[in-house]
């Protein structure tokens, strides 16, 4: 398979390289994988030339068909997406196959100080390396890969220190795993922080109905505690909606001082106005409906009208304060009073007539 350096797919230049085998497994978890088998007659300086060609290779970038700029090899293969800060290049896999006169065990160990530049990662702060343009070196002898297989421990990769399966040679085993501690510990992050601002909202809501229970109203007759739905309508400001006649009494007290019974009159007299009596001239009713001080007994909703009626057409209440039955004793009293006093000829006494003086009439 030619990787040209320079030219086209079909016409490669000069200084590319040309694989041996070009794999992709994605099923199996390998994207892209360039064999390079050795038979032992090559030196490390031709090998590590070869190494070199790849490298051209994959720096190498030409538009698309979509008009972006890519690398050349992702216009023939696909591969996922690297990482950001990490973008390794393809990895290249060396078959050492033992026939010619030049030991692997050699060759390897120089291989690697001569082409250190193309495939040696970044340490970082995580445990693990970052192979940002690098290229990942891997090597295997083909007697341990027929024996083993892909999946044996024998593949060795430049830069570390023990033999490993295939996909973890070609792989960043490290990154990944730092990667899952990083999510772990951000996950945890989140659900610490999920749980303070739960428990932050339970104590704020904690603390506003403490202070609505603490401003809650408390009957002034039997000292309960208003429900939510009395408290509401004690309050009720609404212009359809009456005003509350005992806003300090909770409902089951309201109910027992819903009828009063006046002590002057035998009948019972209703707390609240019934709808559609109110006149043209009446003032809106006071919360509480007045008491007489005479005999303490509450007005009766006449009474209470006429003590309350106003207008340029009404006269108004001598005694406002009084109920029905004390302003007519009241008036009874008083016209029994001024009864001694009336004019002399109501009592059948004569008074003198005078005569009417003329001071304009004619002389005769």
């Amino acid at each position: 398979m030619p990787l040209p350096a320079t030219g086209t797919w079909n016409a490669p230049g000069k200084d590319g390289a040309q694989a041996d085998t070009v794999l992709t497994a994605r099923q199996d978890g390998v994207p892209l994988l360039f064999f390079e088998v050795d038979n032992c007659h090559e030196t490390p300086e031709e090998l590590a030339d070869k190494l070199e060609r790849y490298a051209r290779f994959l720096r190498r970038k030409m538009k698309d068909t979509d008009g972006k700029e890519r690398p050349m090899w992702r216009t023939r293969w696909r591969a996922p997406e690297s990482r950001h800060g990490d973008a390794p290049h393809p990895p290249v896999l060396l078959v050492f196959n033992h026939l010619g006169k030049r030991d692997p065990n050699r060759k390897v160990p120089r291989l690697q100080e001569l082409t250190r530049h193309l495939w040696q990662g970044q340490r970082v702060g995580g445990g693990h390396h970052l192979y940002d343009g690098k290229i990942p070196v891997v090597a295997v002898g083909l007697r341990n890969l027929r024996e083993h297989g892909p999946a044996g421990a024998v593949f060795f990769r430049f830069g570390r220190e023990h033999p490993q399966p295939l996909l973890e040679a070609i792989g960043n085993p490290r990154r990944e795993a730092a990667d899952a501690r990083e999510q772990d510990r951000a996950r945890a992050q989140q659900a610490a922080h999920k749980a303070q601002v739960q428990r932050a909202a339970q104590e704020q809501g904690a603390k506003k109905a403490a202070e609505r229970e603490a401003r809650r109203p408390v009957c002034a007759g039997c000292g309960a505690k208003f429900t939510d739905e009395r408290w509401a309508a004690a309050q009720s400001t609404d212009w359809d909606t009456p005003k509350d006649t005992h806003p300090n009494l909770c409902d089951a007290c309201k109910q027992k001082v819903g009828t009063v019974v006046s002590p002057a009159a035998d009948t019972r007299e209703r707390q609240e106005p019934v709808r559609g009596e109110v006149g043209q001239h009446d003032f809106k009713r006071n919360a509480r409906r007045p008491v007489c001080p005479e005999c303490g007994a509450a007005f009766t909703d006449e009474r209470w009208k006429a003590t309350e009626r106003v207008g340029w057409g009404v006269t108004p209440e001598p005694n406002p304060s009084l109920c029905g039955d004390c302003d007519r004793r009241y008036v009874t009293d008083v016209r029994e009073v001024w009864a001694d006093e009336r004019p002399q000829q109501e009592q059948g006494q004569a008074l003198p007539i005078q005569k009417a003086t003329r001071w304009f009439s004619r002389r005769t």
